[in-house]
């Protein structure tokens, strides 16, 4: 199973940025709005690593901090505005395993959350990613369908179209909005939304014509979704 984080952030957008480039990067992610509701999550969840803010209503994240450290040694990487010293000494004195200050790059944090989840529990962070058929292998850059009157086909993929499907399969039943999968596998680009309606075209034609049919559905007026689960 995928390594948890949990999000306690009370700024959607902050979040969200954090939500798509751990995503992207193999974890599964839950989100908090409020530090009442981040100490029942780790309470209920058992999450992996936790990624807290600190100023947040119901209880700040010093509070939800301590909570977690009388619980056990989850590790928790704070991500807040404040840059004084004296903020980040007490959060360094209270647990916390790294801290990080707003604005941030996203793709600092998730190199961090690796580096901590590494030292925390030795967590590899997955490599090949299964959804029934489908096997997405994110090291050598390839992805197979086991088809029953075939065996295992590879699918010929670009480089944008592996990202998008990698990018899917690591929660295969959502639906993706086209801003969402050109925020997550174009970061760099201008791309339109009708570019990703091209790359999802070429991939459904592509599983359709290695006789993995159902993967790719549009949902109409949202985007996509990679497949439906059973």
């Amino acid at each position: 199973m995928n390594a948890l984080a949990l999000i306690a952030e009370d700024d959607a957008e902050v979040a969200g940025i954090l939500e798509a480039y751990l995503i992207r990067e193999g974890l599964r992610t839950v989100r908090a709005t409020d530090g009442l509701t981040a100490i029942e999550h780790h309470d209920r969840l058992k999450p992996d690593i936790v990624l807290l803010d600190v100023k947040m209503p119901r209880a700040d994240g010093y509070q939800v901090l301590a909570t977690i450290r009388q619980r056990g040694e989850t590790p928790v990487i704070m991500v807040t505005a404040l840059d004084e010293d004296l903020d980040k000494l007490q959060a360094l004195r209270i647990g916390a395993d790294d801290y990080v200050v707003k604005p941030f790059n996203p793709l600092e944090v998730v190199a961090r959350v690796k580096a901590v989840l590494r030292r925390a529990h030795g967590q590899k962070l997955p490599t090949t990613i299964r959804v029934g058929q489908l096997e997405v292998d994110e090291i050598s850059h390839v992805a197979f369908v086991n088809v029953a009157e075939r065996g295992r086909v590879r699918l010929d993929l670009t480089l944008t179209e592996f990202r998008i499907l990698s990018h899917m399969a690591r929660a295969p039943s959502r639906v993706f909005s086209r801003a969402e999968l050109i925020d997550a596998c174009f970061p760099e680009s201008d791309a339109l939304e009708r570019t990703v309606d091209s790359h999802a075209s070429n991939l459904r034609r592509k599983f359709d014509a290695a006789g993995a049919t159902g993967f790719f559905a549009g949902v109409r007026g949202v985007g996509y979704r990679l497949t439906e689960l059973p």
